[in-house]
């Protein structure tokens, strides 16, 4: 593995499962990989989870993570290429990520769209010119489209329940729209449909209300429904999550709270899992009842972060080697 962006840089999903549960097992089993190996983690905007979790899986590896949030403590970036920069940019990429190539030996980024320019944010410019100009392996810890760290632990997250369970039926892995109190972007969403279709081991179900379609890039071959009760109906897993319109890009165009998961809808599936990648708007997103009962797993999700990150940066070590 070189580079980490998205499903398709993964050859064999259940292999990296597999790495990244035995991780979980033993975090320090390959303590010693990352030995005078520096991580670089550059944030152009905030996060909790996939920040912690990222430095503990380079500690685990014998790594130094360095943690450099640029939206608050760097120069404001120009990705464009011919850019004539008399506004409000400091420093073009072409100048910064060659730097950063012979600081690190990982570079790890986080970025996040626009929700104004559809074209603007799926280009994915800002990763595609850090991949272009550092000259060394890039993880993506979010991106304008996708968040496939998220999705990887999403994976690992349900291979390790089937595992608990002791079956190998096929499960039915359901998606479903929440509302929210604002404009979220596709990532997760985007992310979780292309894992779980390239993983191809699920009957798979996206549903949301009208107009809230996604690219058809990352559902194709799921099967998608306006009607939540039907989707829900027999569902051994239902991932909760927002987004905003594709189509008519990043509106909100429906916050029905009926669309908020309740234990009530549960009753319809095959005793459920739920899933949700954290942040979560409680009571809007999701009730407090499925949070605090039995059928949430979002804390075990959460915490196979690190197993993810782990897995992704042991693979990419070795391949630098």
């Amino acid at each position: 593995m070189k580079n980490f962006i998205s499903a398709a840089d993964v050859t064999d999903i259940d292999s990296l499962v597999a790495k990244a549960l035995a991780y979980k097992a033993d975090p320090l089993k390959d303590k010693n990989l990352g030995a005078n190996k520096r991580v670089g983690m550059l944030f152009l905007n905030p996060s909790m989870r996939t920040r912690l979790s990222t430095q503990i899986a380079a500690q685990n590896l014998g790594a130094e993570p360095i943690v450099f949030n640029v939206d608050k403590e760097g120069w404001a970036l120009e990705f464009e290429e011919e850019a004539i920069m008399s506004g409000n940019t400091v420093e073009h990429v072409k100048d910064a990520a060659p730097i950063m190539g012979n600081y690190f030996d990982v570079l790890c980024i986080r970025t996040f769209p626009s929700l104004k320019n559809k074209e603007d944010d799926y280009s994915e410019l800002y990763i595609k010119q850090f991949i272009k100009y550092s000259g060394i392996p890039v993880v993506s810890l979010e991106s304008a489209t996708l968040h496939p760290l998220q999705s990887l632990t999403d994976i690992i997250t349900i291979t390790e329940s089937l595992e608990a369970q002791r079956t190998t039926r096929k499960p039915r892995i359901v998606l479903t729209w929440a509302p929210h109190v604002k404009a979220l972007p596709q990532c997760v969403a985007n992310s979780f449909s292309q894992w779980v279709n390239a993983w191809g081991k699920a009957d798979f179900v996206i549903t949301h209300p009208e107009d809230y379609e996604l690219d058809t890039r990352f559902t194709k071959g799921a099967t998608i429904t306006h009607d939540q009760d039907s989707a829900l109906k027999d569902a051994d897993f239902v991932y909760v999550k927002n987004w905003s319109t594709y189509a008519d890009y990043g509106k909100i165009y429906n916050n029905d709270p009926e669309w908020m998961l309740t234990n009530e809808k549960l009753q319809a599936t095959n005793n459920a899992k739920v899933m949700h990648c954290l942040p979560v708007r409680r009571n809007v997103e999701l009730s407090d009842e499925i949070l605090d009962g039995p059928s949430s797993i979002v804390t075990r999700e959460a915490s196979n972060r690190v197993w993810a990150a782990q897995a992704v940066l042991a693979e990419i070590l070795r391949h630098k080697r």
